[in-house]
């Protein structure tokens, strides 16, 4: 087991932070940058995250209890609706490695702005709580995004750089404005910040 809370400034732990902060800063500022320069951006930035993740340290919460959370669902809209925008119909790709695939016997689409979303909202929550600088704090909050990354955010993450290479090498036009969609594809992306947490929460209370 590794030594607490020694490990909390290690390399490995440093250089996820960095990375970490690097996908919110981009991600929050998406508005000022240009499509593909943004996938360009992500195509860099999502494997090293993954990365780094996959070298975080192992070790036990201190508190029983979860952690705060920060990014609300106004928060996740926001940026979920404005990589919408900027995407257009590159927003949509098909997945291959999804839960739903099993029970559907139609390809199962997924969204980019839905997966950066969530990532953000998991790697934004660990920052804030990172930077309070108190170990167990900081050691809680580097457990649950370890645990996250291993049961959720890791296949999201490695799905959009999937579907951001081909974006980026197939030449296909970014922010082609879609079909307005129907009121109820409007309600389905308005359930997708409630959907992602209850289905966080259903992992983490089922270890």
């Amino acid at each position: 087991m590794t030594k607490f809370p020694d490990f909390l400034f290690s390399g490995p732990v440093v250089e996820f932070v960095a990375s970490a902060n690097e996908f919110c800063k981009y991600t929050e500022r998406n508005s000022e940058i240009d499509g593909i320069e943004l996938l360009k951006i992500y195509q860099r930035l999502l494997p090293f995250i993954y990365l780094k993740a996959s070298l975080l340290p192992e070790h036990d919460p201190f508190f029983g209890e979860g952690n705060e959370k920060f990014v609300r669902e106004g928060d996740w809209n926001k940026i979920h609706d404005e990589l919408k925008v900027k995407l257009g119909t590159a927003d949509s790709y098909l997945e291959v490695f999804d839960e739903r695939i099993k029970d559907s016997d139609t390809p199962v689409v997924s969204s980019l702005a839905e997966n950066i979303a969530d990532i953000y909202q998991d790697l934004k929550d660990f920052l804030i709580l990172y930077q309070t600088g108190t170990n167990e704090v900081m050691n809680d909050a580097l457990w649950e995004c370890r645990l996250n990354f291993e049961n959720y955010w890791g296949q999201k993450l490695l799905n959009s750089l999937r579907a951001i290479h081909r974006l980026i090498y197939s030449g296909e036009e970014i922010g082609l404005e879609p079909e307005k969609p129907d009121s109820e594809d409007e309600d389905k992306y308005r359930e997708s910040w409630i959907l992602s947490r209850r289905q966080k929460e259903f992992r983490k209370n089922g270890k």
